[in-house]
């Protein structure tokens, strides 16, 4: 019973603070928002630990009928295996930690608005809830759904900015066009399975590995299909690259909604249905081969454009793009459980690096280009700690959180076969040496060195709250020690003892014992390379400024490509957005305006004109009415003659 309050806790206090926040006021809707969190991660992290260390039973609670249409059936009920507990902890705890975060760091918005806000965070926690503990793909499509809704109206909380509005639209869109795939993959899982209920998939899918569709005078594997089409709705979930572009506009939003959506929620979506769906994918190698190429890529890509970001909160949202990129890159092995691992740590120290940037954002008035920071270690001392800890575990030093999930990746890559595995490797090793780069570049030029900053901001630099400080510290804890403490639990030599069937890697897929036997400089290269970082990124900005200048300056093309986000938002724009516009005007001048309205309006017009004319002829004077009347009679007469 404990694990259905988990869930629906966060829908309670969504419900009453969202239907009743106007009447009860902001403070006693946030009171009601926390409260249900609260309840909510102490009966999900009691969960996990019930079931990932106690050994409780792995379950479903049938919540009753859903859909019921002919041979389809479907029913609410909530999965409780390990895979879903895990997500079950991780989202509730971490939410709770973002919604007391959030007491602080929305204190400045109007009285009257903030229960919107905390009504909307607890609808996305349960919203993602749901998708995670589903036990049939209609219900985990209705918590995919509800989590890009919510995205949508917290990207967009600040609906009196446009840039906001924009994001929230383009964020929207993208999703849906990804989540177009996903239903079709879920339309042909149906049709393969005859139902879209996990149990009765996993237990057949071994019987379906031959089926085929034949299309185009040649044929297709079912699986690699239903492969393809489900991982292409993850990249939009989970921003990969080509699907990605709305992840940094997303920054328009608050920045807790920026933490939730990038730690605990929304992103981690795509990885989870990975992991869901591993006893399908297993036998989709050519699926599996192109989420590995994905993953790989994007890692690498992301990286490359967070050395070059001025905004705090955006270089925080790519190094989250490059951090999913390498959880696919684990998922395309076939090391789902290392792809999991990495999620539940990422969450702890990305939720850190963004409430951080938020706690500056707070004490700098808002500024959020790093450009104008510095010096700032003195004013700020714990956000300036804590932020330390979750840029060692991002950078995966020893022996912070990341140091075990990202080695159990690259190594996973290593050792896994074939060239598509090698490529995730190396773009994987690129992308840690950039990601210790960026992420003490984002230290040095927000703390250190001279202030740059007004002088009135300086004067008025401050430390966040403790509402705001004690989530830090606590989420600073989970990214020193999850790491050390779950690594051996979740992917030692008894792993499976954790996941317990949960996560299936295949019958010819060995990839976790072969990681754990790679040669020792395998495993030392990511830290090897993450101190090359670290040390590159202080002669760049601490010891030898100039150095960024030359290259910006030298090797300009190269600078602007990572500055410009490698130009997808302008090919976009180019191939897609302007077309489409163009389009939208000749359906509206012509077809619109000219034909559709054009038709009636012009008979409407001739009409009225035959009107006017006939006006013309009332004069009043008898003798014209006269005359008309003789002409009448003429013409009457000659017709008369002509046809006798």
């Amino acid at each position: 019973m404990f694990y259905a309050v988990a869930i629906f806790a966060p829908l309670i206090g969504a419900l009453v603070s969202g239907l009743f926040g106007r009447a009860i006021g902001d403070r006693a809707a946030q009171a009601v928002s926390i409260l249900c969190m609260l309840v909510a991660a102490a009966c999900g992290v009691t969960a996990f630990f019930a079931v990932g260390f106690g050994n409780a039973p792995t379950e479903t609670l049938d919540l009753g009928a859903w859909v019921q249409a002919g041979s389809f059936h479907v029913s609410w009920a909530l999965r409780s295996d390990p895979l879903s507990t895990t997500m079950v902890g991780m989202v509730t705890f971490v939410s709770t930690l973002i919604h007391i975060y959030s007491i602080g760091y929305m204190g400045h918005e109007p009285e009257g608005t903030r229960y919107r806000f905390f009504s909307y965070l607890s609808a996305f926690t349960f919203a993602m809830l749901m998708l995670v503990t589903a036990d049939n793909l209609l219900q985990l499509f209705f918590g995919w759904e509800g989590v890009g809704l919510m995205s949508y109206l917290l990207i967009g909380y600040w609906y009196d900015r446009p840039s906001a509005c924009r994001a929230a639209i383009k964020a929207f869109i993208v999703n849906r066009i990804a989540d177009l795939f996903f239903a079709v993959g879920v339309a042909l899982v149906f049709l393969t399975f005859g139902s879209i209920e996990f149990p009765v998939i996993f237990g057949s899918v071994a019987r379906h590995a031959g089926d085929v569709y034949h299309l185009f005078g040649t044929t297709f594997p079912v699986l690699e299909v239903i492969g393809f089409l489900l991982f292409i709705g993850a990249m939009g979930k989970s921003a990969q690259i080509g699907l990605h572009v709305w992840l940094p506009d997303a920054m328009e939003g608050p920045t807790p909604v920026s933490a939730l959506i990038h730690a605990a929620t929304m992103v981690t979506a795509g990885v989870f249905l990975m992991a869901r769906m591993s006893p399908v994918m297993a036998y989709a190698p050519t699926a599996l081969a192109f989420v590995t190429f994905i993953g790989g890529t994007t890692a690498l890509f992301a990286a490359t454009i967070g050395c070059a970001q001025t905004d705090i909160k955006r270089v925080i949202a790519y190094s989250t793009c490059s951090q999913l990129g390498y959880m696919f890159l684990a998922a395309g092995v076939g090391a789902y459980q290392a792809s999991v691992f990495h999620l539940f740590t990422h969450a702890f120290f990305k939720a850190l690096l963004f409430l951080s940037a938020g706690s500056v954002i707070h004490a700098m008035s808002d500024e959020q280009d790093m450009r104008r920071m510095g010096g700032l270690w003195r004013l700020i001392p714990v956000t300036y700690t804590v932020m330390w800890v979750g840029s060692l575990a991002l950078a995966g030093v020893f022996p912070f959180s990341g140091y075990y999930s990202k080695d159990a990746i690259l190594e996973a890559a290593y050792a896994a076969p074939g060239f598509i595995a090698t490529y995730g490797w190396i773009c994987g090793v690129l992308a840690a040496f950039l990601t210790a780069f960026y992420s003490w570049r984002l230290l040095i030029m927000t703390f250190h060195g001279k202030p740059r900053m007004d002088h009135h901001t300086l004067e008025h630099v401050h430390e966040s709250p403790p509402v705001m400080t004690l989530p830090l510290v606590v989420l600073a804890i989970g990214a020193l020690v999850a790491g050390y403490a779950l690594h051996d639990v979740m992917l030692g030599p008894d792993w499976s003892a954790y996941w317990r069937g949960a996560i299936v890697n295949g019958p010819d897929n060995h990839i976790m014992t072969a990681m754990e036997h790679v040669p020792t400089w395998v495993s030392l290269t990511p830290s090897v390379v993450g101190l090359l970082g670290i040390a590159t990124a202080y002669v760049c900005y601490m010891f030898a400024p100039g150095i960024p200048v030359w290259f910006a300056t030298r090797l300009r093309p190269v600078y602007l490509f990572a500055l410009n986000k490698w130009y997808f938002d302008e090919l976009y724009d180019f191939l897609f957005v302007r077309p489409a516009m163009r389009l939208a005007r000749v359906l509206w001048q012509v077809g619109d305006a000219t034909i559709i309205d054009g038709m009636p309006n012009g008979a409407a017009a001739l009409a009225a004109e035959g009107a006017r004319g006939a006006v013309r002829i009332q004069t009043g004077s008898i003798a014209t009415y006269a005359f008309v009347m003789l002409i009448g009679v003429v013409v009457l007469v000659g017709v008369f003659l002509l046809f006798r």
